[in-house]
């Protein structure tokens, strides 16, 4: 009878682990869209499990990198990174050396004129929810480690409920940052309240935070900024709540005039003075210029063309509607491919994806990879770069395509225009796939994420004539690539954040004069 019993019981509990990867494989969209910016580690442990049951079940799985993208001789993975280990060092293998122009920090003020002593340091600590692979935490490493070089000194707290390791990172990003020596603590909020206080900011830099950061820095009376790298975070908000949480936040960066826009339509009783538009930057430091003829034979490409999309694979980056409108696209082009390349975020969404891919005559030029381990290479070795998204704060994926000389389609998100504007020599902005930008929500992109999209005619539209007008993109390259060097320095964006952070910690308006020359042509 006991073993009887035991073996009923055991098998309860396996038909119920079962039941509960099930219901998680089923439903993990609607976790992810009501926390578009989970902890790095719930992020990872979940999808570790996502993909677990997928295998299991005998599911699509997103391709790696050990195969060229056109079939030819089976390459290693070490071959397609250049022999680099991409989870300790950037993708092409170097070390992450600042930009020469901003490499010696300014000379620190004296107090008193000259023969005074040197003015303190400002210290910025740098909040975050993420630091792994996504664009927010991209950009906290941008600062933490540019911001140095204009004389803030940087920490960053990942802040998670509960980290995987409680002091050490164990994201890429944070990983990354502390090999560069810069402090770097993954925390709960107990642990965290005490590092912070020991650690003594003068300012606090919030991007994605979770709200005990806000009421830390209120009991330490330390000013707080608050960062909008898009709205997702604050779609089907209480803007009641909002407006009371916004009288506690020293000011607000938003990193496009679309998400300023968006904010303050929310939060219409906001001061306009205190939200200030700041874009992105690039990280030369981490997207170095990759050999185009080396980059394509690694892939495996000769005289194809090849449009890249790095994208995570979820319902935001709307790859369902990009692999519909490329399959219209092939249909006259027969060389023409397309590389999504991007973390699985969505399993449920991802077999989507993937079904419509098969159901395409084109589907063996259609490529569902993992995250690149090589970005700059696979920019290298495209023509052209397209993003369909139904949302984005400021692209940093669409923002590094140009940086590399190559043109852009992105659908009409935050960062658009200052990106591409109406210069056809960058490329071309077309329509949000809902038609209105500002009508984005979870609702609205849930009920059109498998529908004919409004914006279909002119997303093929637009990569037929990338493609056209091959030969003119390639001469141009150089020219689009020193152009974009210009518009997007980390010099204007830094100097931006300085007077941001410096004006709040000594007490004044959160002003710039810092002006991007984004949308010029």
């Amino acid at each position: 009878m006991g073993r009887a019993r035991a073996q009923r019981s055991a098998g309860v509990v396996v038909a119920s682990k079962r039941a509960i990867a099930s219901a998680l494989l089923e439903g993990h969209a609607i976790a992810f869209r009501a926390g578009a910016l989970l902890p790095s580690p719930v992020r990872r442990r979940l999808g570790k499990a996502l993909r677990m049951v997928g295998a299991a079940r005998g599911g699509p799985r997103v391709e790696d990198w050990s195969t060229p993208i056109v079939l030819g001789p089976r390459l290693s993975a070490a071959a397609i990174t250049g022999g680099s280990t991409p989870l300790t060092t950037p993708a092409n293998g170097e070390s992450w050396a600042s930009n020469p122009e901003l490499a010696e920090p300014q000379t620190r003020p004296r107090l008193g004129g000259a023969g005074g002593p040197i003015a303190p340091q400002l210290r910025c600590l740098l909040v975050t929810s993420a630091l792994d692979a996504g664009g927010m935490d991209e950009v906290v490493a941008f600062l933490a480690g540019h911001l140095r070089n204009v004389d803030v000194h940087t920490a960053v707290l990942h802040a998670t409920p509960k980290p995987l390791s409680e002091g050490t990172p164990t994201g890429r990003i944070g990983r990354l940052l502390a090999s560069q020596g810069i402090e770097v603590l993954e925390a709960s909020e107990r642990a965290g309240r005490a590092w912070v206080g020991s650690w003594g900011p003068d300012v606090i830099s919030a991007h994605g935070a979770p709200g005990w950061v806000l009421e830390m820095a209120q009991d330490l009376q330390v000013p707080y900024i608050d960062t909008l790298h898009g709205m997702h975070s604050l779609f089907g908000t209480d803007w009641a709540i909002e407006a009371l949480r916004a009288e506690k936040l020293a000011a607000v960066v938003a990193v496009s005039e679309t998400v300023r826009q968006q904010y303050l339509a929310g939060n219409p009783t906001f001061p306009q003075d205190r939200i200030i538009t700041i874009p992105n930057a690039v990280d030369d430091r981490r997207r170095p210029p990759a050999d185009r003829s080396e980059a394509r034979a690694r892939l495996g490409l000769t005289s194809e063309y090849v449009f890249v999309s790095l994208a995570r694979h979820c319902l935001q980056k709307n790859s369902y509607g990009l692999v519909t409108a490329f399959g219209e696209v092939a249909e006259s082009y027969p060389d023409a491919h397309l590389v999504i390349a991007g973390r699985p975020d969505d399993a449920r969404y991802f077999r989507k994806v993937e079904r419509l891919r098969r159901s395409l005559p084109s589907r063996d030029r259609i490529h569902l990879r993992d995250h690149t381990p090589a970005p700059a290479e696979m920019l290298a070795a495209a023509d052209g770069f397209v993003l369909d998204s139904f949302f984005e704060g400021w692209s940093l994926a669409s923002m590094e395509a140009l940086f590399a000389g190559l043109p852009v389609v992105i659908s009409e998100v935050g960062g658009a225009r200052e990106q591409v504007g109406d210069d056809p020599r960058r490329g071309y902005v077309v329509p949000n796939p809902l038609g209105d930008p500002l009508a984005v929500g979870w609702q609205t992109i849930g009920a059109a994420r498998y529908r004919d999209q409004v914006n279909r005619p002119d997303v093929v539209s637009a990569m037929r004539n990338l493609i056209a007008y091959r030969s003119s993109y390639l001469d141009g390259r150089e020219r689009l690539a020193a152009e974009s060097a210009v518009r997007f320095s980390p010099a204007i964006c830094l100097a931006a954040h300085a007077d941001v952070l410096t004006a709040v910690a000594n007490g004044s308006a959160p002003h710039t004069k810092v002006r991007s020359l984004r949308t010029e042509k």
